[in-house]
């Protein structure tokens, strides 16, 4: 369970300031133009500045940008979709996700953008490479939900089959009361000890006690 939180974590620092090649192609000032070597297949387009602070609340915002591009002769313009995607910041260097291009050939395209972007610093788009490690990110975390589960499981029927040895062995006493307890109504005081702490200490809902609670008393 440690394993998959830790693994989660690592994972997702990798990918975010390590894999994550968002101006492996190069970048174009915002308002400007330049060329820029693209790609056959998928390319990001990241709004990229610089900040005083962290952006805060819904990240950084995004102003109307527009972009436009010129293909090499005789081949397709490439197909934009809106993907924004989440603000990463490293020391008052920010990016954020803007677009996925769809490049039909690679070769040299001239770029042309403009904005209103006269509350940022430097503003740039940068055109990269997208990060292809996300799907390791999430196999931590289902190591994680699985030992969570595990251990929850382990300590919801061991209390139970200890229960059961003790009944093999013989009627229980009730030493503090000084008084003979039947066996089944001492095993059921015992499983309903036993959800009563799993359910303060927080390995059983309300629903769950509730419905455990009410399979003891019914005997089954």
């Amino acid at each position: 369970m440690a394993i998959g939180l830790i693994g989660f974590v690592v994972a997702l620092i990798l990918n975010v300031f390590v894999l994550d090649r968002y101006d492996a192609y190069g970048e174009v000032p915002i308002p400007g133009s330049g060329t820029v070597h693209l790609p056959a297949g998928e390319v990001t387009v990241n709004l990229h500045t610089r900040v005083i602070s962290s952006p805060s609340g819904g990240g950084l915002p995004v102003p109307p940008i527009s972009v436009s591009v010129t293909p090499p002769a005789g081949v397709a313009e490439p197909e934009f979709q809106e993907s924004i995607g989440m603000t990463t910041t490293v020391n008052n260097d920010t990016r954020r996700r803007l677009w996925r291009v769809q490049v039909a050939q690679a070769g040299d395209y001239q770029i042309t953008t403009d904005g209103e972007v006269g509350a940022y610093i430097a503003p740039r788009l940068a055109f990269g490479k997208p990060s292809g490690h996300w799907a390791y990110v999430w196999v931590f975390p289902v190591v994680f939900v699985v030992g969570l589960l595990d251990l929850f499981a382990a300590r919801l029927f061991r209390p139970r089959r200890s229960n059961s040895m003790g009944a093999a062995t013989g009627p229980e006493m009730d030493v503090s009361q000084g008084r003979f307890v039947p066996e089944g109504e001492g095993i059921r005081i015992e499983q309903l000890k036993t959800i009563t702490a799993l359910r303060d200490s927080g390995a059983l809902t309300e629903k769950e006690f509730a419905e455990e609670k009410r399979r003891i008393l019914r005997g089954h």
